[in-house]
């Protein structure tokens, strides 16, 4: 889902919250039109960074660890998740204790950025767990699909950050709205189907392979890529901003967050076609 952390409001609240001095208006010739005539400076070869400042190869590094980290937890959870002889999955309850905690690291982390060096990792423990329970009852079923979708999951933040670097894709305000407004259409569609299946029980609408239900998978992974576009733009917009080292944190934890849902949308979308 597009998460608070990576948007304007978030940045601009964790340079007052840190007391950070760097003016809204700097760089806008990366974002706000060239300052002199033939100022050619590429948004990814921005001039060095104070020391203290956020850059791109510390994003990357700080992504690098949450994802090590995110894997690991997967193992521990995939291993946790037992399937008896005719494929029943004894699904562990601690695994859903790793949603809430994930949810709460990241709300944490966008109340109290400062502290995203450390909530940050968490998130990744917990949230692994549940992605990797989760994948194992689903390769259960569907004995190869794990792989075929981390594949995909690549494979599109690949072609996603080639769009966005080459300027295919350019995140304007229009895309931003467009984009969000989709995503929490999309997560109030979710908390809706959660509701009613607690009540009228039976198969969701979402774990259905009809055709309206693979269609619907299909756009949520279309508007998880572009959350994707809307992560890279705003790493963009801090370094530009020569926000504090934590933000590379902060960035890292909203770019993990959006790989997990893409890669969680994409084995929903995998395993309906594979029941067509």
């Amino acid at each position: 889902m597009a998460n608070p952390l990576l948007s304007d409001k978030a940045l601009d609240q964790s340079v007052e919250r840190a007391g950070w001095a760097a003016p809204r208006g700097a760089h806008k010739n990366i974002y706000g039109g060239p300052t002199q005539p033939n100022d050619t400076i590429s948004p990814w070869d921005p001039p060095k960074a104070p020391e203290g400042a956020m850059t791109v190869n510390g994003t990357i590094s700080a992504t690098l660890v949450l994802l090590a980290l995110l894997l690991v937890s997967a193992t521990f959870g995939w291993l946790a998740t037992k399937a008896n002889a005719v494929g029943q999955v004894k699904f562990p309850v601690i695994a859903f204790v790793g949603i809430f905690v994930g949810l709460a690291c990241v709300i944490g982390c966008y109340v109290k950025p400062k502290y995203a060096r450390i909530l940050a990792p968490v998130y990744a423990l917990a949230e692994g767990y549940f992605v990797g329970a989760i994948s194992k009852a689903y390769n259960t079923y569907q004995g190869g699909i794990v792989t075929k979708a981390v594949g995909a999951t690549v494979a599109v933040f690949a072609v996603m950050l080639f769009l966005y670097r080459t300027g295919i894709i350019k995140v304007t305000d229009r895309f931003r709205r467009i984009v969000i407004g989709a995503t929490m259409g999309i997560a109030l569609f979710y908390l809706v189907s959660f509701v009613i299946g607690i009540f009228a029980g039976g198969q969701s609408f979402l774990n259905s392979s009809s055709l309206l239900s693979i269609g619907f998978s299909i756009f949520a992974v279309i508007i998880a890529a572009s959350n994707l576009a809307l992560d890279f733009d705003v790493i963009e917009r801090g370094v530009a901003r020569q926000l504090p080292k934590q933000m590379e944190w902060v960035c890292a934890l909203g770019l993990v967050v959006t790989l997990v849902w893409l890669y969680l949308e994409l084995l929903r979308l995998l395993s309906k076609l594979q029941r067509r």
